[in-house]
């Protein structure tokens, strides 16, 4: 039976919304490609007629959240909205739903030059975005600081995820938010 662009279209769509989800939650090699088609309700066969290879998935995979994310972002949001909202208890909990960076960022830069140039290139943007709206006189103290409370945004994020006591990891996210939001 021939199936539909559409159908075609929408298990691609399927696919990358499992991997992206299963990949955040169980790491880039902690999950395979066959239960990656098995949560996104399609069968192993039908990968390669999507994707050249698992690197290929991966990166297509982030590119996908990243550019979903991105959508869901409110025009002229603030740093300091933006890093109230990602340094809340309820993204740390939810790992397989969050930010990429905080989860896959140790694996990723083993990953492949497509994986990282994804990644570098939604960097990019979000130092872009973030340094309208950070402290500074200058555009340059403006994108220092953006830099600086993106990487201690997703850094907080990791420790507070490993940290296994509760109030240690929500004095992280606590502590790192007052000090992005600081005038």
């Amino acid at each position: 039976m021939k199936v539909s662009r559409e159908q075609v279209a929408e298990h691609r769509h399927r696919i990358l919304d499992a991997a992206a989800r299963l990949y955040r939650e169980k790491g880039l090699e902690g999950v395979s490609v066959a239960q990656i088609m098995a949560a996104a309700g399609l069968t192993h066969g039908g990968f390669y007629g999507h994707f050249k290879s698992k690197e290929d998935l991966i990166a297509q995979a982030l590119a996908h959240v990243l550019s979903e994310t991105k959508a869901a972002k409110p025009p002229g949001r603030t740093m300091a909205a933006y890093a109230a909202a990602y340094l809340d208890r309820s993204h740390c909990d939810a790992r397989a739903e969050g930010c990429p960076f905080a989860a896959l960022g140790s694996e990723a830069v083993r990953g492949s030059q497509d994986t990282r140039a994804v990644l570098t290139r939604s960097l990019r943007e979000q130092i872009e975005d973030f340094s309208a709206t950070a402290p500074g006189e200058t555009l340059q103290e403006r994108r220092r600081a953006a830099i600086a409370g993106w990487a201690a945004m997703v850094g907080a994020l990791i420790l507070a995820r490993i940290a296994d006591d509760p109030a240690l990891s929500d004095e992280i996210l606590e502590a790192t938010l007052r000090q992005v939001t600081a005038p």
